[in-house]
């Protein structure tokens, strides 16, 4: 691989390696050069190696003539809210998610403050492959200002979704484990605000992540061991970039990621009816729910820019990924690790019921995921062969092919970067979900 892993809505890449200063350089340039007339917001999470992309970025940015307004290390969806804020033409997230330390990336936005469209990410792409930058002479250079508040607003708006003198009767004790990514600069000042009684793990945005940067069950071991030591109501774990959220119950167990969504999803449609949207990939939790309230639901490509696509068009007042990534529109157009915390604290505040119950009543279901190895030329042959061994699921060619059942789905879809398919299965046992893979594997072996 010798650049980095491009798609519509950002880059990453290895730093030194495939991301190198001259690529972020060149592809900044073409990202703005596709912008209309105004500022752009620069942001990063903690990775050490921001600041180095914050100059290459900013160096690009100003020599194509754009003001910079720098707003140092703050969460992906602060971004967003910020762009829109300050009536920016666009923003720009340095972070690799939840990559390894030696990733990082660029995320960009449009001026309504999302992730950009595939449209628009597509001509970034090519004005990055095909065109010279368009730089500007030593009278038309651009400036750069640091911001000085760059929480405020969002605190704001995250707080209007939420009962805050509720959530502050309740003085819930809470662990946030920010992994030493942006979390904790907004996620520290929220909590304090709903009156918990904060216990901070990787607080300091260093980017030294204490465990892998993805919050996964595994990777979390060691936080689930100090939401019982410290007694807390729960834990909320947070990737780098603060765009997705884990949960931990009050006994130390792992609800993990698609909990997230499917509880705000319940909480939200509790209060207010109206249209669900999820990507294809995420626990159908979301959809049991839409229908247990009789609202329509929606699925997506996978994608968080699909995601809003579908939300816009359909008015959805909900949506988001299973990855813990909650989409509510009254904050703004991203996954947002903020929107989780507070609508699941006053979910708890509102009923008085304990993470763990609200968690248990949901439909009970497991997924399973895989990969099989399997070159681009092959793949339409063997979702035909698929589509066919599965003659009794409903077959949708939304996003490779999904399979659906009364209970359970399978989603066989192409890697953009290596040759391989990956295979998700949910089903209410996970020797199910398990056994849906292993069948797809053996039908495309024998197709």
């Amino acid at each position: 691989m010798n650049e980095p892993i491009i798609s519509v809505s950002g880059l990453r890449g290895i730093v030194g390696e495939t991301l190198t200063p001259e690529v972020a350089i060149r592809y900044v340039a073409a990202y703005a050069d596709s912008l209309p007339a105004g500022p752009v917001v620069i942001t990063r999470d903690g990775r050490h190696t921001g600041p180095m992309v914050v100059g290459a970025v900013q160096s690009a940015l100003m020599a194509m003539g754009r003001t910079c307004l720098d707003a140092g290390v703050a969460a992906t969806p602060t971004t967003g809210v910020l762009v829109r804020h300050l009536g920016a033409a666009g923003g720009i997230q340095i972070s690799a998610s939840h990559n390894p330390p030696e990733y990082n990336g660029l995320k960009l936005f449009d001026g309504a403050g999302r992730i950009i469209p595939a449209g628009p990410g597509q001509l970034v792409i090519d004005r990055y492959r095909n065109e010279t930058p368009n730089w500007k002479s030593y009278d038309q250079l651009g400036q750069s200002q640091i911001l000085d508040d760059t929480i405020t607003a969002h605190l704001a708006m995250v707080a209007a979704i939420c009962d805050v003198e509720r959530i502050r009767k309740r003085r819930f004790r809470v662990l946030l484990d920010a992994n030493n990514g942006s979390g904790s600069v907004l996620g520290v000042p929220l909590l304090q605000e709903l009156g918990c009684d904060i216990t901070l793990v990787g607080g300091e945005p260093d980017g030294l992540f204490g465990h892998p940067a993805e919050p996964t069950s595994e990777n979390l071991a060691s936080v689930l061991q100090l939401v019982q030591s410290a007694k807390a109501d729960l834990g909320f774990c947070q990737d780098p970039d603060a765009d997705r959220l884990a949960v931990i119950d009050e006994s130390g167990r792992y609800l993990g990621e698609e909990y997230t969504l499917a509880i705000c999803v319940d909480h939200v449609l509790r209060h207010q009816p109206g249209p669900v949207v999820t990507n294809c990939s995420t626990s159908r939790m979301s959809q049991d729910l839409a229908e247990k309230y009789a609202v329509p639901f929606f699925r997506s490509k996978v994608g968080e820019a699909n995601v809003v696509d579908l939300m816009l068009a359909e008015n959805a007042i909900i949506g988001g990924e299973g990855n813990g990534g909650a989409i509510d529109p009254r904050v703004g157009l991203v996954r947002d690790s903020f929107v989780g915390m507070a609508l699941l604290l006053d979910a708890m505040a509102a009923r008085n019921e304990p993470i763990s119950a609200l968690a248990d009543e949901l439909p009970r279901y497991a997924i399973h995921k895989t990969k099989i190895e399997l070159p681009l030329e092959k793949v339409a042959g063997a979702l035909d062969a698929l589509e066919s061994h599965f003659a009794d699921a409903t077959a949708d060619r939304l996003d490779g092919l999904r399979l659906d059942w009364p209970n359970k789905w399978l989603l066989i879809r192409a890697s953009n970067t290596e040759p391989i398919v990956r295979v998700v299965a949910e089903a209410p046992t996970e020797s199910e979900a398990s056994e849906l893979c292993n069948a797809s594997a053996e039908a495309i072996r024998q197709a």
